[in-house]
């Protein structure tokens, strides 16, 4: 069990979980009462109630308003540098680009509601390309590697070769039609 998550013999065991409904899923009541009732209905930007977090740290965090406002802009911070660090790293060669924007966005959305639905929406997207026959993500690859030579064609005639290129990419960049 990761460190600071309660396990079910502790004291906190006994507090109310609730599970929220995937992305694009309706919640349905099970008394019958309107969705949109106003008396039932959640107007949060927090993804879960204090009392409903599994984590005793966070649960004492957000009893605290001000703590709660500095925990939420060092979420939204470090989600930004992650993400901005992702947007840097993109074009140079190694990994970093994506999954660093993807580790801000899993950031973002441990506090923030609109990150959450968008990492939900890229989770059922993988999904469905997960069911998609071989032949379909071959296409889709090939289609995709084709688009970001296309870019990178156009960056390097509008932009030039850079600087920094090794001599011999430099040549080899040299070849290619307009440059």
């Amino acid at each position: 069990m990761s460190p600071g998550v309660d396990d079910k013999d502790s004291a906190d065991a006994e507090l109310p979980t609730v599970t929220l409904p995937r992305a694009g899923e309706v919640a349905h009541r099970s008394d019958g009462a309107n969705q949109h009732d106003p008396e039932h209905e959640h107007h949060h930007h927090i993804l879960i109630e204090p009392e409903e977090d599994r984590w005793r740290w966070r649960r004492k965090i957000r009893e605290n308003k001000r703590q709660l406002m500095v925990y939420r802009m060092a979420v939204g911070i470090l989600g930004l540098i992650l993400i901005a660090l992702g947007l840097i790293s993109g074009p140079i060669p190694g990994p970093g680009g994506i999954p660093l924007v993807l580790l801000g966005l899993a950031v973002w959305s441990s506090e923030f509601e609109w990150a959450h639905q968008l990492m939900m929406w890229f989770k059922k997207e993988l999904h469905r390309y997960g069911t998609w026959p071989r032949t379909t993500k071959g296409v889709f690859w090939v289609v995709f590697f084709g688009c970001c030579g296309l870019f990178g064609y156009l960056y390097l005639l509008a932009l030039g070769i850079p600087r920094w290129m090794p001599g011999s990419v430099e040549a080899l960049l040299q070849r290619l039609p307009g440059l």
